[in-house]
């Protein structure tokens, strides 16, 4: 079997596993910070992993337990600052602070304390570096495997108890029914609206869709002065201290899978 073939294999087993992981009723993803508020607030605009997304719509963002160390601020500052330049936004305003979750007394639940967003697709890097319709500082934005496309973003007012997990989640009825009383709207910086290949189907903007477009049209990769080159770089260096352990890189938090693909690989080991 050639490379291609098996690259080929690869993503449709990856996006197989991906659908087949949903059942998701109020989905949740636990991020570390900074990464967790650039998201809620809408500085970031696409989520990056190694895995396609298994869900569209809305996407509550938990903030892990791990303070973030300053430099790791600094680089994904920094990494923010240049591509939003790159679409001439030079007054970017970064939160104040970057909350985590916390213990309380001697209960394992962690704390809601970000908000959401809506997973409106999710594409290939090389597909978000050629897609000509979106800003070219999103295009920059993509960095790994698979890019979660993210929309209107919304950040909560009153922090809620949960307990944090990997991969995605359902949030407890609950927590989420509070939750939903608490939001507020965020005014992005520089709001995206991802196209849909097709306008009739919002599920449209997945894997492939943009490299099989009628026109056939690519971009070439823009060319980067050093300081923007220095922080993608700087950027990459920060997540890789989150994957490091694992096969793979993730620019927010350290490699997972899908929960239902986790548990199903538990339930063979036990021979269930």
């Amino acid at each position: 079997m050639c490379r291609g073939e098996r690259e080929s294999r690869d993503l449709l087993g990856m996006m197989e596993r991906s659908r087949s992981s949903g059942n998701y009723k109020n989905p949740c993803l636990t991020m570390h910070q900074p990464w967790a508020s650039l998201l809620v607030q809408g500085i970031k605009r696409i989520e990056g992993r190694s895995w396609p997304a298994p869900i569209r719509g809305r996407l509550w963002i938990h903030a892990a337990s791990k303070v973030p160390e300053p430099d790791t601020i600094k680089a994904m500052e920094d990494f923010y600052r240049e591509i939003y330049a790159v679409n001439g936004i030079t007054d970017l305003k970064f939160p104040e602070h970057y909350p985590i979750s916390r213990l309380l007394a001697n209960l394992e639940n962690l704390i809601l304390d970000t908000g959401c967003v809506e997973v409106v697709g999710c594409v290939t890097r090389e597909e978000v570096v050629c897609w000509e319709e979106v800003p070219e500082g999103v295009r920059l934005e993509g960095q790994t495997d698979f890019c979660w496309l993210c929309e209107q973003p919304q950040k909560l007012i009153v922090p809620f108890e949960m307990r944090g997990h990997q991969g995605v989640y359902n949030l407890e009825r609950k927590i989420h029914e509070a939750a939903v009383r608490g939001l507020c709207p965020v005014t992005a910086p520089l709001p995206v609206k991802f196209p849909l290949p097709d306008p009739q189907d919002p599920l449209s903007l997945k894997p492939g869709s943009l490299a099989s477009r009628p026109d056939g049209s690519k971009a070439s990769e823009m060319e980067k002065p050093p300081s923007l080159s220095a922080a993608i770089a700087g950027a990459q260096v920060v997540a890789a201290q989150f994957s490091k352990k694992k096969s793979g890189q993730s620019i927010t938090i350290e490699e997972d899978m899908p929960v239902s693909t986790r548990t199903r690989n538990k339930s063979k080991e036990k021979g269930m």
